[in-house]
């Protein structure tokens, strides 16, 4: 099926699940698009299949903002749909390994961005994911780690990233100002880092959360004497910096590439309503040490900015 791209006519677009944060948050930023109409279903019929079928029959784009069994069934409520069906973005876990869908990263890699366009389903990456694969990717591509390398990536993000029920907990003051979480080690986010990096070794990821509501910083730290060859804090840097000069749109790059800051200090929350990551190199070449960050909105690029972002480019508006 082709699609055409950046096209003045009204698009409609549907997003299952808008009550949620993130879907509300989709909702805001669609608001300030003046070539896209959204649609909602009436909250009577919101759990009668036959009646969202109908809907989303009728509208040019659906995003799923819906637990992944949720988003499951929506999508096979699109499948079943006769004659002509709308384009999908799925903000769930649940494709985002599938080969079937194009993942929702434009920044991936070369011609990522065209292949976002093209596409008729899209999964929208997760919000560690995509500051654990903006910094890991790059340096496996350049040849700078091997597959088999093995990672940590200790990571802290704002309590908008863990549903209602924690959200909820926060701003009662009924949570702790700072938790560790998932040490079962086994979040569902590390199949996709592993899926969209080509690492072959498990990466050990420890999230947390901290006592404000968004913003994310995602840390792979390095011994460099353990890496292949002779490799530098700025061959890291260099490589970063390579690969999203080629991948960044000119016209809006998302990923930034900087230099450590003055003081060596990072606030979490600094890209805070934005669609922006920035990655750094931190280094101490007498002990041989890096630790490269990603700091990005969780909400944002790592959620609902990325959703809209792949929208715009999936509709052309």
């Amino acid at each position: 099926m082709s699609h055409p791209f950046f096209t003045s006519t009204m698009k409609t677009v549907f997003i299952d699940g808008e009550a949620g944060t993130t879907g509300l948050q989709i909702r805001e930023r669609l608001a300030l698009l003046s070539h896209i109409k959204l649609v909602s279903i009436d909250p009577a019929q919101r759990k009668n299949p036959q009646a969202k079928r109908a809907l989303m029959a009728g509208v040019d784009l659906v995003i799923l903002c819906l637990h992944d069994e949720a988003a499951r069934e929506s999508v096979a409520m699109i499948d079943a749909i006769a004659g002509p069906r709308p384009r999908i973005i799925d903000a769930s876990t649940a494709h985002r390994t599938q080969a079937a869908w194009v993942y929702g990263f434009p920044e991936l890699s070369a011609g990522q961005a065209a292949l976002v366009k093209q596409a008729d389903r899209v999964a929208n990456p997760g919000c560690y994911a995509t500051g654990a694969i903006a910094l890991i990717k790059p340096l496996l591509d350049a040849g700078l780690i091997p597959p088999d390398h093995p990672m940590c990536l200790p990571s802290v993000s704002g309590y908008s990233g863990g549903g209602r029920s924690m959200i909820e907990a926060y701003e009662a003051g009924q949570a702790p100002l700072y938790e560790a979480y998932a040490l079962g080690l086994s979040h569902k986010h590390v199949p996709e880092i592993m899926h969209c990096t080509g690492l072959s070794r498990r990466p050990l990821f420890v999230p947390s959360v901290g006592n404000f509501k968004q913003g994310m910083i995602v840390q792979l730290p390095l011994h460099l004497s353990s890496l292949p060859g002779q490799v530098k804090a700025t061959d890291l840097h260099d490589a970063l910096a390579a690969h999203y000069a080629q991948t960044n749109d000119p016209a809006d790059p998302c990923v930034a590439v900087l230099p450590p800051t003055d003081d060596l200090k990072l606030d979490a929350t600094a890209l805070n309503d934005t669609n922006r990551m920035e990655l750094r190199v931190f280094a101490n070449d007498t002990h041989g040490h890096a630790v490269l960050m990603a700091r990005l909105d969780n909400l944002g690029k790592g959620a609902s900015g990325a959703a809209v972002q792949n929208l715009r480019l999936m509709l052309g508006v």
